[in-house]
């Protein structure tokens, strides 16, 4: 079999079982109560009787085994793993603002997990079915299925922050407007970020809500802002963050302050969406070289090819 079929196959295979992980990731259990006791909840507002075993099966089988199965095995691997390693899985998981609530540990031992399940499959298959190899070529497969499926989580990952941090920064200068208008309106600056949460169902009001409920719980409102600004990481919401407790502190005025930071964002905003145009032209020649470009010179060259050929002067050759 030619080497680039196994090639292939072998990111098919891969990209099949990272997408079967990626989406029990997803299903997950996306908030912080314990699924059997939202679903005893449940039950008892129904008045049914029925037995704890019964609400335990009730639950899917992502929630039932494979994740508490997940949970053990971070468990087990905490003793092991340095700290620093879980320090900076946490980091970005926060960034990334924790896509099914996978602690820094389970994360880390998933990607064990998945490199050697992907490397096994890759040996079952290359070594065991119609497309056996020898062993050496089956062991060197398998040797690539594993760095592939170790590394897979890391960058879906590094993905979803940017997706998160793109999705940040698109809905800031709306949000800040929103802010700005609730201030000038008589509201103080708690209850408009409350306003923002409860307009909007995305990352940017998702993360000022946990600062609404952070503060409520007796957290300074400078250290909230704080924590959400490193939970983000990004540059606009360092400055946003900095600009209000600096006003908070000078005694400046709140909406003055939101007003300009509204215009700098919308600014911002306005020169990435210009980059992004100057980029694009950059970006359209590799599939115009790989696609576009072969396909014209098939369409024009071969009429001129046939009729080279037909007309005698290859007979020379």
């Amino acid at each position: 079999m030619s080497p680039i079929v196994i090639v292939i196959i072998l990111v098919l295979v891969i990209g099949g079982v990272a997408a079967g992980l990626v989406l029990v990731a997803r299903r997950m259990p996306k908030d912080e109560a314990d699924p059997l006791q939202a679903r005893l909840a449940e039950f008892t507002e129904r008045g049914e009787q029925v037995s704890l075993e019964e609400i335990e099966m009730s639950q899917p089988f992502t929630e039932r085994v494979l994740y508490p199965l997940m949970r053990k095995f971070g468990e087990l691997s905490t003793r092991f793993t340095p700290q620093k390693v879980l320090q900076d899985t946490a980091t970005k998981l926060e960034l990334a603002g924790n896509p099914g609530r996978i602690e820094p540990a389970t994360f880390f031992t998933g990607r064990f997990v998945i490199a050697g399940g992907v490397g096994l499959v890759a040996f079952l298959i290359f070594n065991f079915s119609i497309m056996k190899q020898p062993f050496s070529k089956a062991l060197l497969f398998s040797g690539i299925a594993i760095l592939i499926g170790f590394f897979f989580p890391q960058l879906w990952l590094n993905g979803e922050i940017s997706k998160r941090q793109k999705s940040i920064r698109k809905a800031m200068p709306d949000a800040l407007d929103l802010l700005t208008i609730c201030v000038e309106a008589g509201l103080g600056f708690d209850a408009a970020m409350q306003k923002v949460a409860e307009k909007w169902e995305n990352e940017l009001s998702m993360a000022f809500g946990r600062v609404i409920r952070e503060i409520q719980l007796g957290k300074l409102r400078r250290e909230a802002l704080r924590d959400m600004a490193e939970r983000i990481g990004i540059a606009e919401m360092t400055s946003f963050v900095a600009a209000v407790i600096q006003s908070e502190m000078l005694g400046v005025s709140m909406a003055k302050v939101l007003r300009i930071q509204s215009d700098q964002m919308r600014m911002k905003r306005r020169q990435r969406a210009e980059e992004e145009a100057h980029q694009a032209p950059i970006k359209m020649l590799i599939p115009m070289v790989a696609f576009i470009f072969p396909s014209i010179f098939i369409v024009l060259m071969t009429p001129a090819a046939i009729r080279f050929m037909g007309s005698g002067l290859m007979t020379g050759f």
